[in-house]
């Protein structure tokens, strides 16, 4: 009896130790999920190297780097206004480690193509807003003007002559600029750049006269003296540049476009990996060294629930449909 019960114990200690050694495979899944991330991250930014986005990029890509001890790999992906980048994170595995910042091409360019290449919304996950920025509306130097209501009487005495550059079809500079141009009421010629050094080489030239750009990405320039800021699109003057003034108080009262940008993932992306986002750059962007830093460029730090960033993407998502049925915009 005695043989017979101690073989019994120590079937159930092997049942015991085995369990403890060899978890099953769902709790290892919840395991890796909790201790998210294990390896570096993956963080899509679907525009080249300068752009308001990368920007932001890098700047909270480094933050979390500090934070989680995994280094944020950013993979900028220009190509289709968005496009690639889009596809990209939509066909990833929903795992965490391949994420995109994202902007107002993310609704818009699929929207410019025959057939839409993923849906925006129901493809992804939103996990958190990142910022908001101001627009601003920058003039080459060789156009004579250093008021809104100057420039706009510029433009509308000649009509059709004036070249308006932007970082691509269906980019958030040139869905500003499209903004801008009809409330303005003004015809002017839409001139896409591959690159933002492009662009701005074209306007210190004077073949490119005006520029709707996110203050972040124009900001080098501005200070410098090389460009001329004539006004902001938000309702307020931007932190960064407390001298110009907003179109409201410039001659285009309500007229306000900000530019936002944020987190998104695969679909079904883990509600532990969403959580770790959101935590997280919450809190990066509470500091005050990143506010700062943050507001030195023009962005306004604004983080989000993914509830409330969801949200956003709904209310957008028509606005730029109508903009562009109107406007007859399509891939050039």
């Amino acid at each position: 009896m005695k043989r017979s019960i101690d073989a019994m114990t120590l079937a159930a200690l092997a049942v015991v130790a085995s369990t403890v050694m060899y978890p099953r495979p769902a709790l290892a899944a919840d395991a890796t999920q909790s201790k998210y991330p294990t390896r570096p991250v993956r963080l899509v930014v679907p525009f080249p190297p300068g752009a308001a986005s990368d920007f932001l990029g890098r700047t909270l890509g480094q933050r979390l780097f500090e934070l989680w001890g995994q280094q944020i790999v950013v993979d900028n992906r220009p190509g289709g206004g968005g496009i690639l980048g889009g596809q990209i994170v939509s066909k990833a595995a929903p795992d965490g480690y391949t994420m995109a910042l994202v902007g107002t091409p993310h609704l818009a360019a699929p929207l410019l193509q025959k057939e839409l290449p993923y849906r925006p919304i129901e493809d992804f996950t939103m996990v958190t807003q990142v910022a908001s920025l101001a627009n601003v509306l920058v003039v080459a130097p060789q156009v004579p003007v250093t008021t809104l209501k100057e420039f706009l009487a510029y433009a509308k005495a000649r009509p059709g002559q004036l070249n308006m550059g932007s970082a691509g079809i269906g980019s958030g500079s040139h869905m500003a600029g499209e903004f801008f141009r009809q409330a303005a009421g003004i015809d002017t010629v839409h001139v896409p750049f591959k690159l933002l050094s492009d662009a701005i080489s074209e306007m210190l030239s004077g073949r490119v006269h005006y520029y709707v750009f996110p203050v972040a990405a124009i900001a080098g320039q501005l200070k410098e003296g090389k460009l001329r800021a004539i006004a902001v699109t938000s309702g307020k003057r931007a932190s960064g540049f407390p001298e110009v003034p907003a179109m409201t108080d410039a001659g285009m009262p309500g007229f306000i476009y900000d530019t936002w940008f944020g987190i998104i993932g695969p679909a079904k992306l883990p509600a532990p990996v969403v959580e770790r986002w959101t935590t997280d750059v919450a809190r990066a962007l509470k500091e005050p060294e990143m506010v700062e830093r943050m507001l030195r460029s023009g962005s306004d730090p604004a983080p989000s629930s993914p509830a409330q960033f969801l949200e956003l993407m709904r209310t957008e998502y028509p606005r730029y449909a109508k903009l562009i049925k109107q406007a007859n915009l399509k891939i050039e």
